[in-house]
């Protein structure tokens, strides 16, 4: 396969695999790996993710990924966090009562989701409304399209311009993220059909233009 090499970060959270199988679906040259040799090696990072804000940012110090991540996004590397990998790109969470501090990638806080008297966790498939231009949302004709979701927190991005969808479960919520090249969704692209597969795609084709525009420099 010639498609861009992309690491699929290992910190004993969430659904690796899936996004593993989505991305080598697609032509990347995917692997599950928390060698920080590897990272960096790699045209892109993605971090996954499922479960509580404190022991995914615990796991990811406890490997020195922490660090890695924010060098590696520093260089200019691609980087998508997804569900819980998006939120732990911020700067802090209140899940589980404490305020715990995140990556600050990108500013702001994770909290718990008014969802209004509707059921929580959000199981389900909503329509997300494209909000900013995005590498990610650009080759989709509409204003939107559905993906699913499964959370119970959501992120207050610091800067509205780093929003790029929303979705609404009980309250309009933050569910696509951009700043530079740190992109987050809070939805499961590889868990949302058609539509999920062309996000990650349009993730893998601005890798390919990265990593382009690295070897010609």
């Amino acid at each position: 396969m010639t498609g861009p090499q992309v690491a699929v970060i290992d910190y004993d959270m969430g659904n690796r695999r899936s996004v593993e199988k989505a991305l080598l679906h697609l032509g990347a040259r995917a692997e599950i790996t928390r060698d920080h040799r590897q990272l960096v090696q790699a045209d892109a990072l993605v971090l996954p993710g499922v479960g509580a804000f404190p022991k995914g940012i615990a796991n990811l110090r406890r490997y020195g990924l922490d660090t890695v991540l924010r060098e590696q996004a520093a260089a200019g590397k691609p980087l998508l966090g997804i569900c819980l990998g998006m939120q732990l790109l911020f700067d802090s969470s209140t899940e589980l009562g404490d305020l715990t501090p995140g990556l600050s990638l990108i500013g702001g806080q994770v909290r718990e989701l008014r969802a209004d008297g509707l059921r929580v966790p959000h199981i389900g498939w909503s329509e997300v409304r494209f909000e900013g231009r995005s590498p990610l949302t650009g080759a989709f004709q509409g204003v939107g399209a559905p993906f699913y979701h499964v959370h119970s927190y959501v992120a207050e991005p610091t800067d509205p311009s780093t929003i790029v969808g929303t979705a609404e479960y009980g309250e309009r919520f933050t569910t696509i993220v951009q700043a530079g090249n740190v992109y987050g969704t809070q939805f499961h692209p590889e868990k949302s059909s058609v539509d999920g597969l062309a996000v990650l795609r349009a993730f893998l084709e601005l890798t390919a233009g990265t990593a382009s525009a690295s070897v010609a420099a």
